[in-house]
């Protein structure tokens, strides 16, 4: 069959890889030349919903695509500006007559690319859309009536019904790409991949590194060596239980096809606890998916409550513990120590995210996105659907939350899931000569003791910002009238 197509663009955003890429097996398939490009978008990278974690995460994933585009003997069509503009530049330079991409379903993605879509169609250029950052598209999964799903458990159950028998294996795009991939001569110039400091973004050591490459060694060791303990091991921050590929499935370094077939293949004859660790991480892949679908299909969670009663709460402000909490210096060690790691690290333990945002949300009773926003600048895999979901989630105002009533006390927290404070040592020293149990309580501490460790509460470490068991009637206090048993829908 000949091709359909002569010229096409690979249009990539978050897919940043050739292996296992639908936009780009497809088009490899349909035309005689492919040319792959990315847009930066200044606004964006200068804006303040992206961070320095995200932004290297992603220029570091862009030049190894570039290397490995080149490496093939072709490039990688490095634009700047608007993407109406550049694209149809571009579209013009190559004599394309299609675009290709995988969808996106952030509500600022699906306006630019309507945008997008709208312009080439108009200068009679054909345009394809396909599902690829998720396993199963927004209206893959739903209830018999055709309505979404939001309640995670029904929905995980449909889901693994569709994908028993509609299975969707990894896509061989790399090497069907590599005949169709056009020649660097032909895609003409091209900016070169820019330093994240272009952008008023400060690089680190310590941010997680991108990349296809480092995504695909870091699925095959974690299947092979840590997630058949998953399930027992995945709430303990001190202990490496988790696949730490958050950042890889937000930038699309790996496919989501990719680690759904790997951890199935493990499955296959797997027995006891190593079934149940493989198990309960693709539990946690169908999460990412159940909170994409709801951001396709309730797009105004990515402003508001998902609830519409919990509108109605009154949060307090107060620019004094908000600092405290952004700054990890509450008194609470847990907490502490997490937000540490936030700021340091790019990443943060999920079991630390439900505590911290339950502080926030609970012990301040600050408006859940506050908190929302700022992980959004400061996580390498800041993806708005996970981040709102768990927020909202922890806030007790979205689809499928935990009760109003349920406050996390961050000492139990720390003592169930830390006990011997090793995590709490690791991020915060002046901490690291005390003994569990008073780790995760500093001020539990009698006057001796302290004395007899050099330690004094508000010198080398904050007394307790709030009380937990008042901040907590508080907090119920505040819900309830709102969000408790009669309160209207």
């Amino acid at each position: 069959m000949p091709a359909r197509h002569a010229t096409s663009i690979v249009w990539f955003r978050r897919d940043l890889r050739l292996a296992d890429h639908v936009a780009l097996e497809r088009a490899a398939r349909e035309s005689e030349r492919v040319v792959c490009a990315f847009v930066l978008d200044p606004v964006l990278l200068r804006g303040d919903r992206v961070g320095a974690p995200i932004v290297s995460f992603f220029f570091g994933a862009l030049a190894e695509l570039r290397e490995s585009l080149r490496a093939r003997g072709s490039d990688l069509a490095l634009l700047e500006g608007d993407f109406v503009v550049e694209l149809r530049k571009l579209a013009t330079f190559v004599r394309a007559d299609a675009l290709y991409f995988n969808v996106d379903y952030e509500p600022a993605a699906l306006a630019r690319d309507e945008r997008v879509t709208a312009a080439f169609r108009a200068d009679g250029r054909a345009v394809a859309t396909f599902v690829d950052h998720v396993y199963l598209g927004a209206e893959s999964a739903r209830k018999p009536d055709g309505t979404p799903y939001t309640v995670f458990t029904p929905y995980k159950r449909r889901w693994l019904d569709v994908q028993a028998h509609d299975p969707r294996p990894p896509v061989g795009s790399a090497a069907a790409a590599a005949r169709k991939l056009a020649p660097r001569a032909a895609i003409g110039p091209t900016l070169d991949v820019p330093e994240p400091e272009a952008y008023g973004h400060a690089r680190s050591a310590d941010f997680p590194a991108g990349g296809e490459a480092l995504a695909q060694r870091m699925l095959e060791a974690f299947v092979a060596e840590r997630a058949g303990a998953y399930a027992q091991s995945r709430n303990f921050p001190a202990v490496p239980g988790t696949s730490h590929l958050s950042p890889h499935l937000r930038a699309g370094t790996i496919g989501i096809r990719t680690c759904v077939y790997a951890v199935l293949e493990a499955r296959r004859g797997a027995r006891g606890s190593h079934a149940t660790g493989l198990d309960t991480w693709l539990s946690e892949l169908v999460w990412r998916e159940f909170y994409q679908q709801i951001l396709a299909n309730f797009p105004h969670v990515a402003e508001h409550p998902f609830d519409a009663r919990a509108r109605a709460l009154k949060y307090r402000r107060s620019a004094t513990e908000w600092k405290a909490w952004t700054d990890g210096a509450t008194g609470y060690p847990i907490v502490d120590a997490a937000m540490t790691q936030l700021n340091r690290y790019g990443w943060m333990h999920n079991r630390l995210r439900m505590i911290v945002a339950s502080f926030l949300t609970k012990d301040l009773l600050l408006d859940y996105r506050l908190g929302e926003k700022y992980f959004e600048q400061r996580l390498a895999d800041g993806d708005l659907a996970a981040n709102n979901g768990g927020w909202q989630w922890s806030a007790s105002t979205g689809t499928d939350a935990a009760p109003y009533f349920r406050v996390f006390n961050p000492v139990l927290q720390s003592e169930k899931f830390d006990p011997r404070g090793e995590f709490i040592r690791s991020m915060l020293p002046a901490l690291a000569k005390l003994p569990a149990p008073a780790i995760h309580a500093p001020w539990s501490l009698s006057p001796i003791e302290a004395e007899s460790l050099g330690f004094r509460l508000g010198r080398d470490y904050p007394a307790p910002i709030v009380d937990h068991a008042e901040a907590r009637d508080r907090a119920l206090a505040a819900y309830a009238p709102v969000l408790g048993k009669g309160a209207r829908s």
